[in-house]
């Protein structure tokens, strides 16, 4: 792994991301625990379908994994500003090993039940919502002020790597064994505890003000992030594109279907669309430093409409899954760039809450776009599907090259880094 900038630091200047121990264990725990998470979150549903061919079982199971991220984002947020988010994130870590290695023990017994699996995918995914939510808060903690945007583009990079992995080896695992991808991912959950157990640093400043309530905490998230305006019109275009986007995993599929093409054609097409997120993600610090936020914003949706509305006009696999790579690589250019931008200008001890809160306002409706996007595909097919994506999104992004509050974009960077700094000096 590179720092993400090139050549060497100078004397005296901040310590590379390669050389940085607690980066480096901050790092590498996180990305077992991400790629745990999505090996359990593969096997889920094929387990319970295995052992009792009932989709309804199987939903349930599936809903109780998903309910989390809608449910526990903002109640996340409260407690990764109010408590020590080491503290909190070795718990969740311990209490993820534990609830999976009870599924990995159950179902090497010949002990299944559909309740207690869907107990383990509730509980598990809870503490994954809490444990990525305090690292993303406590990243910009163990590095330098200056690194910043290269550890969020390589912690972007991971987490694409982590779906890229854990999907296949999810489905894999549970092939050989139906308790091994519940053993592998409580294995990852201890390798990320042990991490945290050796970073020195603190993850957090000072806590001065005393805890209110929590509808109190969550209010206060919110109104910070009511009063910037440039974030809140962001925040609405980029909802708006996630809903669109989420249809196009299962256009591709049924255009596939639809032209009688083998299964292994879905695999490169994913396979490519993967590699172009992570590709994304690597670059997304070299785009950071030279264009702002808004012009990643209204020039990604023009792209992405570009590339949908191509996909309408493309048959062969090859080209599907080059034009899906081109998508997954704007999206990850952009959440690099959102990433530094939003930790960058919230105050350390809104950190949780204000990642917590955009971030369910970005992916909220996301289940409602998979849901229409279904309906369509039904009534309409894959390539109209497709030109109507292409086209919703061209308006949307000609309604944010407009948008006035775009124009807005106010970045508190410097004050944050000296906060950050202040806060080294001072933490517990």
């Amino acid at each position: 792994m590179t720092s993400g900038t090139p050549g060497e630091a100078p004397a005296g200047g901040p310590v590379p991301l390669r050389l940085g121990r607690d980066f480096l264990l901050l790092w590498s725990g996180a990305a077992a625990s991400l790629l745990g998470n999505r090996v359990a979150g593969a096997a889920y549903p094929l387990v319970v379908l295995w052992h009792t061919d009932s989709p309804l079982a199987t939903s349930a199971v599936s809903f109780a994994a998903l309910l989390p991220l809608l449910l526990v984002q903002l109640p996340a947020g409260v407690l990764v500003d109010r408590f020590d988010r080491r503290r909190l994130m070795i718990l969740c870590e311990s209490g993820r090993a534990l609830a999976l290695a009870s599924a990995a023990l159950a179902l090497a017994a010949g002990l299944f039940s559909v309740a207690h699996l869907a107990a383990v995918a509730c509980v598990e995914t809870s503490l994954a919502v809490i444990h990525r939510t305090a690292e993303r808060g406590a990243v910009r903690h163990v590095v330098d002020p200056a690194l910043l945007p290269a550890a969020l583009s390589q912690n972007e990079a991971r987490g694409r790597a982590a779906v890229l992995l854990g999907q296949p080896g999810g489905v894999l695992l549970q092939s050989a064994a139906r308790w091994a991808p519940f053993l592998f991912s409580a294995l990852a959950g201890l390798a990320s505890l042990c991490s945290l157990l050796l970073i020195r640093k603190d993850f957090q400043q000072r806590r001065d003000t005393p805890p209110k309530s929590l509808r109190a905490d969550l209010a206060e998230g919110m109104r910070w992030l009511a009063r910037r305006r440039f974030l809140r019109a962001a925040l609405g275009f980029v909802a708006g594109s996630n809903l669109l986007l989420q249809v196009l995993p299962l256009a591709l599929l049924v255009l596939v279907k639809e032209d009688g093409r083998a299964q292994h054609a879905v695999a490169v097409i994913v396979g490519l669309g993967g590699a172009g997120g992570i590709a994304g993600a690597l670059t997304g610090n070299w785009w950071q430093r030279r264009i702002s936020l808004r012009t990643v914003l209204v020039a990604g949706l023009f792209a992405w409409a570009a590339l949908i509305t191509a996909m309408a006009l493309a048959r062969h696999p090859l080209a599907l899954g080059v034009l899906f790579a081109g998508t997954g690589y704007l999206t990850g250019v952009f959440n690099v760039s959102a990433a530094v931008h939003q930790i960058r200008t919230t105050p350390d001890a809104l950190q949780g809450r204000v990642g917590a809160t955009s971030h369910l306002l970005a992916t909220g409706a996301n289940a409602l776009g998979a849901l229409l996007g279904g309906l369509a595909l039904s009534a309409w097919g894959a390539p109209p599907v497709f030109l109507a994506l292409g086209i919703t999104m061209t308006a949307l992004a000609a309604t944010a090259a407009a948008a006035p509050a775009l124009r807005t974009e106010d970045d508190t960077a410097p004050t944050a880094q000296k906060e950050t700094e202040h806060g080294h000096e001072h933490a517990r």
